[in-house]
């Protein structure tokens, strides 16, 4: 799969829930590896906010961002729709500190992205699969959430507030192809307690019975609903037998368990690589659903940081050739030191290098003990790494790449005639402004015999 954005910008303007604000809120197209980002519009500077599980600073009345300076409230179901969409990287223009509310549900930022056009980029979209159950719970709120291994992603959510009108739900999604006409369009709810709690703390400015589902689990009195026509600006409220707010009618039998299984797709989607599992949540929150992010990133940060030793299989057609290769680094023989690249993905690489006893530097390194020089396997490392960083540039061939640092070098095996190679490449940081820095590992079989961490630039020819 190939990483994607947005063919076209888009608008959305709507009211923000809590502040009243007129709200606009423009998704732009963005290129590879930029990921989802918030940008502050209308604040000094411009600030920009990533969309990411780290930078959450507030879980009270949704999922809120900050960095920079900027910050940006009631970002899931935002974030819930350009997961279903599988959109990748998006620059988001807000004039505001929270998301329009729309009515409630993600259906409105679904249908703008959706009739944007969805534009396939050239870098690979790098999934992580969960490699073993991960488990999150709360005793005090009986939250339960497990990820499974699954080599796709399927939710599944219960809720329970031991409320008579609710009782027990669940809802679950075998696929995102389903978000569409299953999920998107299921509306956040409250309880009648917690409308008038956040009303009387000068809150949900920007409320209506439009855009919520109000649950009324008490016996309600004449004057009560007389306060809370006034409270919403209309001429009569009513309960149903229900016990919804004003006679709303409901989307689904279950829209209040489909709506927590779109906050936790918006909520997980935070974690920014996206995921193969099964995800069951009993009783999930803001604040459970962020904490159970980090742990999934926490394990994604440290298994990307372990060396993994790349599995060579010598029948399998080669992602680049050397002719491939040749065409995207300026080096030549006796200088080129990758012979093919069998795979790339976003931020990694696996390249080999065919060791001889012909190569022209065994004669004097060393006579009747031939050793690969340790600057050469590095040197080999870093052409891998150029074709990585090369591959994402339209015209590689003008481009030439020049070592600037190398830091933690370790040599721990020699390289010899008859060995072959095998180099993983890992960016550890997006390229900017042309460096690029790295970790190299390689491998001859399953013993790590180099390692070194390098930056370099990457300029164009004059």
């Amino acid at each position: 799969m190939k990483q994607t954005t947005i063919k076209k910008s888009v608008e959305v303007n709507g009211v923000g829930l809590h502040t009243g604000q007129q709200v606009t809120m423009i998704f732009n197209p963005a290129a590879d590896n930029h990921g989802i980002k918030f940008q502050r519009v209308d604040l000094p500077g411009k600030p920009i906010i990533d969309a990411d599980v780290d930078n959450v600073t507030d879980l009270s009345r949704g999922t809120t961002l900050e960095q920079h300076g900027g910050k940006v409230a009631t970002v899931e179901h935002t974030m819930a729709a350009l997961a279903a969409l599988e959109i990748d990287n998006c620059l988001i223009h807000i004039n505001a500190d929270e998301t329009p509310i729309m009515d409630g549900s993600s259906i409105f930022f679904f249908n703008a992205l959706k009739d944007a056009g969805i534009k396939e980029l050239t870098a690979e979209r790098e999934y992580f699969s969960i490699p073993q159950n991960i488990y999150y719970t709360e005793d005090e709120r009986q939250v339960e959430m497990i990820a499974m291994p699954l080599d796709d992603y399927r939710l599944t959510v219960m809720v329970d507030y031991n409320s008579p009108v609710l009782g027990s739900q669940h809802a679950s999604i075998t696929s995102l192809k389903e978000f569409e006409s299953e999920i998107a369009s299921c509306r956040t709810f409250c309880f009648l307690h917690e409308l008038e709690m956040l009303y009387n703390n000068n809150l949900i400015r920007g409320g209506d019975l439009n855009n919520a589902i109000v649950i009324v689990d008490r016996v309600i009195k004449d004057e009560e609903l007389d306060h809370l026509a006034k409270m919403f600006n209309k001429p009569k409220v009513e309960v149903k037998k229900e016990g919804i707010l004003n006679n709303v009618e409901l989307r689904f039998h279950n829209e209040p368990a489909r709506h927590k299984l779109l906050d936790l797709i918006g909520d997980l989607a935070l974690i920014g690589t996206p995921i193969k599992a099964q995800i069951m949540a009993a009783r999930p929150g803001h604040a459970a659903n962020i904490a159970f992010g980090k742990k999934i990133k926490a394990l994604i940060k440290k298994t990307r940081s372990q060396v993994n030793v790349p599995k060579y299989d010598p029948n399998k057609t080669p992602l680049y050739n050397i002719q491939d290769v040749a065409k995207m680094l300026p080096h030549r023989s006796p200088f080129l030191l990758v012979d093919k690249v069998l795979e790339m993905g976003k931020n990694h690489l696996i390249a080999v290098k065919n060791v001889t006893f012909n190569e022209p530097f065994f004669p004097g390194h060393f006579p009747n003990n031939p050793v690969m020089p340790g600057v050469l396997i590095i040197e080999a490392m870093a052409q891998a790494g150029g074709v990585l960083v090369l591959s994402q540039v339209e015209d590689p061939e003008n481009y030439n790449t020049y070592f600037m640092k190398i830091d933690n070098a370790k040599f721990k095996e020699k390289v010899v005639p008859g060995d072959t190679l095998v180099f993983r490449l890992d960016l550890t940081s997006p390229i900017r402004r042309g460096v690029c820095i790295m970790k190299g590992s390689a491998f001859v079989g399953d013993k790590l015999v180099c390692e070194a961490e390098l930056m370099a630039q990457v300029a164009k020819k004059s």
